[in-house]
């Protein structure tokens, strides 16, 4: 698939790719005209310098990179994020520090992956009733803990 991409005029550096052959992601850098502080509990908006051309029928989602998560616990806040096919705005990542210690993001760093997906669009019909299953209406935690 060919996904046409813009860039905007604070972008510095190269089109983001895949980093292997089987990855499914691809990272976008964070675009900052000065380190970013974010301190723990914090939230920010790193901008992308990045648009995209998403042919309906798909998305993109912002996710989190695994390593920022596990080691300092930065991830994406709307995990994952949702870029709509007919958005042609910049793209921005929002973080969110949920780690003990600060955490300094520098210009270029790798903020988050992008991965394009299929949607599926649903044809909504009105009913009175819906069929039963085992579960029923339980809700959170009605299956049990184990």
């Amino acid at each position: 698939m060919k996904l046409k991409v813009k860039t905007w005029a604070h972008f510095k550096g190269e089109l983001p790719a895949y980093q292997s052959q089987g990855a499914s992601g691809f990272d976008v850098r964070a675009q900052l005209t000065q380190p970013l502080i974010l301190k723990k509990g914090e939230r920010a908006m790193v901008p992308t310098g990045l648009s995209f051309e998403i042919p309906v029928g798909f998305e993109i989602q912002a996710r989190p990179r695994s390593g920022w998560a596990a080691k300092q616990g930065l991830t994406v806040l709307n995990t994952p994020g949702t870029i709509d096919a007919d958005y042609r705005g910049e793209v921005k990542i929002i973080l969110i520090n949920l780690g003990q210690e600060d955490v300094v993001i520098q210009d270029q760093d790798r903020c988050a992956q992008l991965v394009v997906a299929p949607v599926i669009f649903a044809e909504f019909e009105l009913a009175d009733e819906l069929s039963d299953t085992e579960r029923g209406v339980g809700g959170f935690g009605s299956t049990g803990k184990v």
